[in-house]
């Protein structure tokens, strides 16, 4: 038995331990990538480390630390107060303007994850105030941005037109974006439907909703004081700082909330309590295992082996699928970058529309950023505030599996099969 198969094998053997155990996957993933760097791919500790997600690490510790002291001091009550005003107390618009609102941020150039962090703890908020279903707004989140992901000056829009420069393959910006824009724009609307959207349409709340009592009017959760202008003023240095001054997410969160903790100690001190450890824990872990299959060579491997099909039409499919599995676990883009050059033979063929064929594997590889192993849904997973996280994990899980068993034969079946560009 090959090294890459035993790799495959053992990480299905991860989820169904995990599954069935109620063990912290990173944990047991940790473990396996010690068994198979060591045992299968002759690694040493600094190459299975060299998967290990160090900026990941920092952006979900410090966004969760500097939103836990929001949360703390009263400031994501009072954006939730503001916010309701703002669409005329309609609950049910909410979640759709979180996913104008992170789709707009990618769209005019924010990373993706970026505009995750930025928006999801706000929007995780709104759905623990007002009985939104946290599946719901995490998916309209994340879908919102990858529904802009693809925009000419966006990020990942730049980065998949040059790699088909690059290629010599005939390609379209705008069809691209349309592609991707129109196919979560669809999928957020099946979300919103299948998740308790419309029953938010007969809810609305009162304008004395400001005024009603409780342990946040209590506190007078609708007044800005000090440390609420502050974490306001911080969150707003964290958005600029990151799309005017391409700032990594991570290190300026961290840093604005060492610096509001440092004034106000008392109300930041339970913070770092706060901060998601598990979900660090697990994805840390899953994408360290991730990282010694790259290393190891198993997924070149698998593309490799789809490559070679004789069936141009299959391998459209099998590589759709296999950028909608490993893209779960790993970095869209990267994954991307991996599979158009595996397409080229074949897109050279003439008999796939080369257009078609980049538009699927971009919808493919982006939409299934939900999956709470990839950057996106571990940041929405982390934000949510006041829910049973092992339990939103497997609805997270279970989401995020779905969307990877259908979309790539949508995408396949209407971008590729009709044979576009």
């Amino acid at each position: 038995m090959s090294a890459e198969l035993i790799s495959i094998l053992v990480l299905v053997a991860v989820f169904a331990i995990a599954t069935t155990r109620s063990i912290n996957m990173g944990a047991l993933a940790f473990a396996a990538a010690f068994a198979v760097g060591e045992l299968a791919a002759d690694l040493d500790a600094d190459g299975i480390f060299a998967g290990f997600p160090g900026d990941l690490f920092v952006v979900l510790v410090g966004v969760t630390y500097l939103f836990a002291i929001a949360r703390a001091n009263g400031t994501t009550d009072w954006l939730v107060h503001a916010s309701i005003r703002l669409v005329g107390g309609r609950i049910a618009l909410i979640p759709w303007v979180m996913f104008v609102i992170t789709g707009a941020l990618t769209a005019i150039g924010a990373v993706s994850p970026a505009a995750v962090a930025i928006v999801a703890p706000i929007a995780l908020s709104f759905a623990a105030r007002y009985g939104i279903s946290p599946l719901l707004m995490g998916a309209m989140v994340v879908h919102g941005a990858q529904g802009g992901g693809f925009s000419p000056i966006s990020i990942y829009g730049s980065i998949v037109n040059g790699i088909v420069e690059r290629e010599n393959l005939p390609g379209n910006e705008i069809a691209l974006f349309l592609a991707s824009l129109v196919a979560n724009v669809l999928i957020a609307g099946v979300v919103f439907v299948l998740f308790g959207g419309l029953k938010l349409a007969r809810h609305r709340t009162a304008e004395s909703d400001d005024d009603s009592s409780g342990p946040a009017a209590e506190e007078g959760s609708t007044r800005l004081d000090a440390p609420r202008t502050a974490t306001l003023f911080a969150l707003l240095t964290l958005v600029v700082a990151v799309l005017v001054f391409d700032l990594d997410a991570g290190l300026t969160a961290i840093t604005l909330a060492v610096l509001i903790s440092a004034v106000w100690p008392d109300t930041s001190r339970k913070a770092v309590g706060a901060i998601a450890w598990p979900t660090v824990l697990l994805i840390c872990g899953v994408l360290t295992y991730v990282g010694v299959l790259e290393e190891m060579g198993t997924i070149k491997w698998a593309g490799e082996g789809v490559g070679g099909i004789g069936v141009p039409l299959l391998a459209a499919l099998l590589l759709c699928y296999i950028g909608a599995i490993v893209s779960a676990f790993a970095s869209s883009v990267g994954i991307m970058g991996a599979l158009i050059p595996l397409a080229v033979p074949f897109l050279a063929q003439g008999e796939i529309g080369a257009v078609g064929m980049i538009a699927a594997l971009a919808v493919s590889a982006t939409v299934v950023d939900v999956s709470p192993f990839s950057t996106n849904g571990a940041l929405v997973l982390a934000a949510a505030p006041d829910v049973d996280r092992e339990r939103f994990f497997r609805q997270l899980m279970v989401y995020g599996g779905v969307v990877v068993a259908v979309v790539p034969a949508a995408a396949w079946l209407v971008l590729v099969v009709p044979g576009f560009g």
